[in-house]
């Protein structure tokens, strides 16, 4: 953001006692004072279009339409949250993944558009595995977006989805009934969630791997702090995950995770360490090492 927070909430407090007066606010004015909020243009134009109800087209296409008043407080109260870096999908309280729009609440993380590669990955392996419906996990699905892609892109999969947090797993379920998707669903951490004896033929996980003393991380203090760091060196859960794949992944079955740009290493050696063939990475949309993966033996 191009202005210091000082300057943004003067900005918003300004368009809030705006929208309170006399004078109603037109389109282009919420605009250009949440501009100089420092907002960027699209983010507001969105937020603007979620209040008011209207397709972003329609605002561009309106820009002397008058907001009523609470429609202007709400949208500066909205201005001012975003200007303090809370991210835009949950002042929508939605986002889109893999061209599905989900439902996003402070209790998950948003996805996020270099998630997709661990989607496309999956969808890559699936019609290659032997069972004509593959068995697929979800280890700590947050808003289900990993799980409810896979079965919607590939609809034979059966999909397990589990989460440490129960909040969490409820907004994953009303995803998955708002696109009439049908999973199964288990809370818990990681492993601990599922019986001995289940077997799956594709895990897939986008665990915590972000290290407590990483830079960025105070900059995503609005979004829960278990979906983003382990603590420590931020490898934690994915070694968990890859120590318990192998008593729950069938012959010849797939372990896919996200991790840092600067994990891949580490996570492959793991991978071998656990016996795991056919280790290999994918790159982000900025061609960073962002999943790694192997396969289970098909010989014990």
């Amino acid at each position: 953001m191009s202005l210091p927070a000082q300057s943004a909430t003067e900005a918003c407090v300004a368009a809030k006692q705006h929208g309170a007066a006399a004078a109603p606010l037109t389109v282009a004015q919420a605009l250009s004072q949440a501009l100089s909020a420092g907002l960027d243009r699209l983010d507001a134009q969105l937020l603007l279009s979620h209040h008011m109800q209207q397709p972003r087209t329609w605002l561009i296409a309106h820009d002397d339409a008058a907001l009523t008043s609470a429609v202007a407080q709400d949208f500066s109260a909205g201005c001012q949250r975003r200007a303090e870096g809370e991210p835009l999908a949950y002042l929508l309280g939605e986002q889109e993944f893999h061209g599905l729009r989900l439902r996003v609440s402070r209790d998950v993380l948003v996805p996020r558009p270099d998630t997709e590669t661990l989607v496309d990955w999956a969808l890559d392996l699936l019609p290659g595995l032997r069972a004509a419906a593959p068995r697929v996990l979800d280890l700590g699905t947050g808003s289900g977006a990993i799980a409810l892609a896979v079965a919607h892109r590939h609809p034979a999969a059966r999909v397990t989805a589990t989460d440490l947090s129960p909040a969490a797993l409820q907004v994953a379920r009303s995803n998955a009934d708002l696109l009439g998707l049908v999973l199964d669903w288990a809370c818990g951490a990681w492993w601990q969630a599922l019986p001995a004896a289940a077997r799956f033929d594709l895990v897939l996980a986008n665990p915590p791997y972000i290290a407590a003393d990483d830079p960025h991380l105070p900059a995503l203090r609005h979004e829960p702090l278990l979906a983003l760091s382990p603590g420590g060196d931020g490898l934690s859960a994915l070694q968990q995950i890859i120590a318990g794949a192998p008593a729950h992944l069938t012959a010849g079955g797939w372990l896919l995770m996200e991790h840092g740009w600067d994990q891949a290493a580490p996570v492959a050696a793991a991978l071998r360490q656990a016996g795991f063939t056919q280790v290999t990475c994918r790159q982000d949309l900025a061609g960073r090492s962002r999943c790694s993966g192997g396969q289970r033996a098909t010989q014990p």
